[in-house]
């Protein structure tokens, strides 16, 4: 069997091996949304809490590949993959039937009371897949904010220092302490403060935003300023940066950004920790953002791609920082639940056997030539970037980097009417970002990118 055959296998059924098959197609029956996805709208109107929003009006049925269907059987294209977690696909075979032998053996005793082997051998693979060499530890967590929550207490444990640092344009979480590192304040911080104390921010490299072109290593240098004057490189117990930002607009840094950052790190006994929770699990090419310029940091906080789906997060780093903290420092009811430890092997075994990263360059290569081809005929498309299968536009208006929030929305809307799943990010709310899963047919990324092509002709007159 080839491994386009293997692909073709995968991604077909639906709930595991030997399952239907899910049609592969875009395919609108009913308006979107259709009438049974509007009865339950308004059905959640008066259970659901309104602070709890949704990009689709749609309920989804079932979903596998690249397709999402709804409850009135439209058949969507899914450029968001859950935002970035179902990188493999959803009901990937190897992840449905792990889950499924699992629940069925038993499915919680906390590891912290009575564990089990699927804890260790997930952390045994993240030992192995993470940037690096040296020996490492891992300890596991529901989800991405809680793993940058712990990183920052190892940091803090390791170092006895106290101070934080993030970055313009970040993105790390809806608690209390990730809202404080979170640089944008709607939807995510608006009226929930006071924040965590000790963290401070420094200035990003944002190559499309920068007064005059500066290098990578010219703003770190810039960023190092920063931090030496206003909180001090000795009080500094970690820096906290997502190699591609997510949320903040998939802002990638300009190359030597990151190796600089990291240098003075090292120099300084900063505890460097790359927040992979978007980036991760093979979305930008690599299995790590890090990796494309060869940063191996301290700490790697993981989330989203690592379990197919199922709520799972990790803190993978260096053994003598995972070994800081006291024993019971870290740990937590519910994290390294068996079931989504099966899943996360699933997973990762899925990720190795189709070379998922050289899926997401493939996605890359197709996807970027047609939205540069895009920008050339609508200028109000003044950034084209990303890394693998984490690509986004920047929309503004024609001749300024002024944001264009309004005309972002409206083109995902009108992608949203003709069948494709589309997200919107930036702290400008002005970037439309691409997550396809990594096992998503050719044929029906072409489908979505000319989707897009009749939004932007009916949007960017």
């Amino acid at each position: 069997m080839t491994a386009t055959d293997e692909r073709s296998h995968l991604i077909a059924p639906v709930g595991g091996v030997g399952g239907p098959t899910l049609p592969q197609e875009r395919r609108l029956v009913t308006e979107v949304p259709g009438p049974r996805s509007r009865a339950l709208a308004a059905r959640r109107a008066s259970a659901v809490a309104s602070g709890v929003g949704s990009v689709l009006p749609v309920y989804v049925e079932t979903a596998g590949g690249g397709v999402i269907v709804d409850v009135d059987g439209n058949s969507l294209i899914d450029l968001s993959s859950g935002i970035a977690v179902v990188s493999v696909g959803n009901a990937a075979p190897a992840v449905v039937d792990g889950v499924q032998r699992q629940a069925a053996a038993f499915t919680h005793t906390c590891f912290m009371v009575a564990p089990y082997e699927g804890y260790v051998q997930v952390c045994e693979a993240l030992a192995e897949v993470t940037p690096g060499d040296h020996a490492k530890k891992s300890a596991l967590f529901n989800s991405g904010a809680e793993a940058v929550e712990n990183a920052v207490k190892i940091a803090r444990s390791a170092t006895g220092r106290d101070a934080v640092v993030a970055f313009d344009h970040a993105y790390h979480g809806r608690t209390n302490l990730t809202m404080a590192m979170t640089a944008k304040t709607m939807p995510y911080k608006q009226g929930f403060g006071p924040f965590a104390g000790e963290v401070y921010r420094a200035p990003m490299s944002y190559p499309f935003r920068e007064r005059s072109p500066i290098t990578g290593a010219e703003a770190a240098a810039r960023a190092i300023d920063v931090i030496d004057k206003q909180v001090g490189g000795g009080n500094v117990a970690c820096v906290v940066i997502e190699p591609v930002q997510g949320e903040g607009g998939f802002v990638v840094p300009a190359e030597g950004f990151l190796p600089t950052l990291a240098e003075w790190c090292r120099s300084r006994g900063v505890v460097l920790v790359a927040d992979e929770i978007q980036t991760g699990f093979c979305r930008t090419g690599a299995w790590f953002a890090c990796e494309h310029e060869g940063v191996v940091p301290d700490l790697v906080t993981m989330a989203k791609g690592l379990a197919g789906g199922l709520p799972l997060a990790a803190v993978t780093g260096r053994a003598e920082l995972m070994d800081a903290p006291h024993a019971g420092g870290l740990g937590g009811t519910y994290g390294g639940n068996p079931v989504a430890c099966a899943a996360a092997l699933g997973s990762i075994e899925t990720m190795q056997k189709l070379d998922l990263a050289e899926s997401a360059r493939r996605i890359e290569q197709q996807m970027v030539p047609r939205l540069r081809e895009l920008a050339g005929r609508y200028p109000a498309i003044g950034d084209v970037r990303g890394r693998g299968a984490m690509i986004a536009v920047e929309l503004v208006r024609p001749g300024t980097t002024e944001p264009d929030a309004a005309l972002t929305g409206a083109v995902s809307a009108a992608c949203h009417a003709a069948g494709v799943v589309t997200l919107t990010c930036g702290t400008y709310g002005n970037v439309l970002r691409f997550l396809p899963p990594l096992v998503i047919p050719e044929h029906l990324l072409d489908d979505a990118l000319d989707v897009l092509e009749e939004a932007f002709a009916t949007c960017a007159r």
